[in-house]
């Protein structure tokens, strides 16, 4: 992988990752098209999703500040009533991380037809919250636990996870800023573990693909700079309602992958 690919498919992670249209699905489309060896996928594709991982921790670092001073007073209070919705919606994506770790990395080898199906997906997703009424709901548990189920079937490439967990708490009648808030915190847990269980599975160089520093590092900050951007992007997009427009594109890229598949 040369640096300029890992530019590219940096930028697509970090512009993908927070916009609804599916991040793994797009890095799957961009290695086909720059005929990235499947042996590196895991590595790079780990690490500008840790990468995006940190974009979020800068847009929330407030956020995050209060919730942790809060859970470390020892009280039930709201922000440890927070933190236990997150860590609820955390467990079908562990169960899928734990129990599916090998099946769900065979999907990541440029099957276009899988990525267009999965992003027609997303788009019927993306339709869905424009047929319903926002509501006002701060999310109960029971909602942080389907917005989690959500995001381990977004582990498809192809199905976008901002996608399925903010049409999934808009479709149960949540509030739209608490919507886009919790689905972007709700995966900073899954992502960092799935990181460092990543890592820890390497013995040697070798099994890391053989990939470049200078390509790792600039795939990083692509992901990270198109990241921050993105996510302060969709926030507001969220709150206004205007999802439409990407179940449109999702649409077309989906059918554009299974026609040249």
């Amino acid at each position: 992988m040369t640096w300029f690919e890992a530019l590219i498919l940096g930028l697509v992670q970090g512009l993908t990752e927070f916009l609804p249209v599916s991040s793994s699905g797009h890095l799957e489309i961009g290695k086909v098209l720059l005929n990235v060896a499947v042996k590196e996928d895991l590595t790079f594709t780990v690490l500008v999703h840790f990468a995006t991982v940190l974009s979020t921790i800068t847009v929330f670092f407030k956020e995050i500040r209060i919730l942790t001073a809060g859970l470390f007073a020892f009280k039930w209070n709201e922000e440890t009533r927070y933190v236990a919705r997150i860590l609820i919606s955390m467990i079908p994506v562990l169960i899928v991380g734990v129990l599916f770790r090998e099946e769900v990395e065979s999907l990541f080898s440029g099957n276009l037809i899988l990525v267009g199906s999965a992003l027609l997906v997303t788009a019927l997703l993306l339709i869905s919250t424009q047929l319903v009424k926002a509501g006002e709901k701060k999310i109960p548990f029971l909602d942080a636990f389907l917005m989690g189920i959500a995001q381990a079937v977004a582990t498809i490439p192809g199905i976008s996870r901002s996608g399925a967990t903010i049409s999934t708490g808009l479709l149960l009648k949540n509030d739209r800023s608490e919507v886009a808030r919790f689905s972007f915190l709700m995966v900073l847990l899954p992502i960092i573990g799935a990181a460092l269980l990543d890592i820890l599975s390497f013995t040697s160089p070798a099994e890391s693909g053989g990939i470049a520093a200078t390509s790792l590092v600039t795939g990083f900050l692509a992901a990270y700079i198109s990241g921050y951007l993105a996510c302060r992007w969709m926030i507001n997009l969220v709150k206004k309602g205007n999802l439409y427009w990407f179940a449109i594109y999702c649409a077309i890229v989906g059918i554009a992958a299974i026609i040249f598949a």
